[in-house]
């Protein structure tokens, strides 16, 4: 009777959790169609009718007008050098170690991993990390960037997770063939990791894209300040006070959001190629500790 009834009422609930779920896709989704569209209207009719959804006139003057202004294609280069370079190193460096840590023959495996569980709980702090950075000649330097982020512990700790879950079979297999420890985590171990590689990929690729506080503590020319730093500047700031970086700029409403909208697609355009891997790579580091 009663698993009956559990199923006459499942229906109702099917129906209570989909209409919810698509109230809150429509909420999610409304202020970003409003800044696409938005971008494609003029001034006048963004300021004139405030909140609409589709323009009386489309225009694409405020791309061409962003794709024409040095200041904005200059951060957008520095941005997608800061997320390249920045992601391949992080990459590089996370996955090696890694790697390493996995390996439960390793000297002093307990204290290093203690020591990245550790800097997850507790930080030195931003100014004596500030210190460090201009004690090393850093500073306005895409290196202070990259270094001090370079190892996520959260990343490593689940990217070493999935080393761990490795088949040891297919380790001594390899071994026996004559395969060195490199060549073994080259041509074996990467290929079969590629859901979380792929997934820890695209966190440190937004996580460089992103950056804005570390830009503007590092970085002081403002030729190398990268996208975001430009586009909070031109949201918040008035034209009047702007730095070199955005001097020249006509600040109109659909020239913002075309901003933003340019700001948002590298990682639109990323994310597809990444997200078969997401889920997959996430349960795969997750099932050892």
């Amino acid at each position: 009777m009663k698993a009956h009834d559990f199923r006459g009422r499942a229906p109702v609930y099917q129906t209570v959790v989909n209409t919810l779920l698509v109230l809150v896709l429509v909420i999610v989704l409304i202020p970003f169609l409003y800044v696409v569209l938005a971008s494609f209207a003029t001034k006048q009719e963004i300021l004139t009718r405030g909140f609409f959804l589709i323009p009386r006139t489309w225009t694409t003057n405020a791309y061409a007008y962003l794709m024409e202004n040095k200041n904005f294609l200059t951060s957008f280069k520095n941005s997608t050098l800061i997320a390249v370079a920045g992601t391949t190193i992080s990459m590089t460096l996370t996955t090696l170690m890694a790697y390493g840590l996995s390996k439960t023959w390793l000297k002093g495996r307990k204290i290093i991993n203690f020591m990245v569980l550790f800097t997850m709980l507790f930080s030195g702090g931003i100014i004596p990390l500030y210190l460090l950075v201009r004690g090393l000649s850093l500073l306005d330097s895409y290196w202070s960037l990259f270094l001090t982020g370079a190892i996520a512990p959260f990343n490593l700790i689940v990217i070493r997770s999935s080393f761990q879950n490795f088949p040891m079979e297919i380790e001594e297999s390899a071994r026996i063939d004559g395969c060195s420890e490199f060549g073994l985590l080259w041509k074996i171990v990467l290929p079969l990791s590629k859901p979380v590689l792929a997934t820890f990929t695209l966190f440190y690729t937004v996580d460089y894209w992103n950056s804005y506080f570390n830009s503007i503590l590092y970085l002081t020319s403002a030729e190398k300040m990268p996208i975001q730093v430009f586009l909070r500047q031109m949201l918040i700031q008035p034209s009047e006070n702007m730095g070199p970086a955005v001097e020249g700029l006509e600040f109109s409403p659909a020239v913002r959001m075309a901003a933003v909208v340019f700001t948002a697609i590298p990682l639109l355009v990323v994310y597809p190629f990444l997200q078969k891997y997401f889920n997959q790579g996430m349960l795969l580091g997750s099932v050892k500790g």
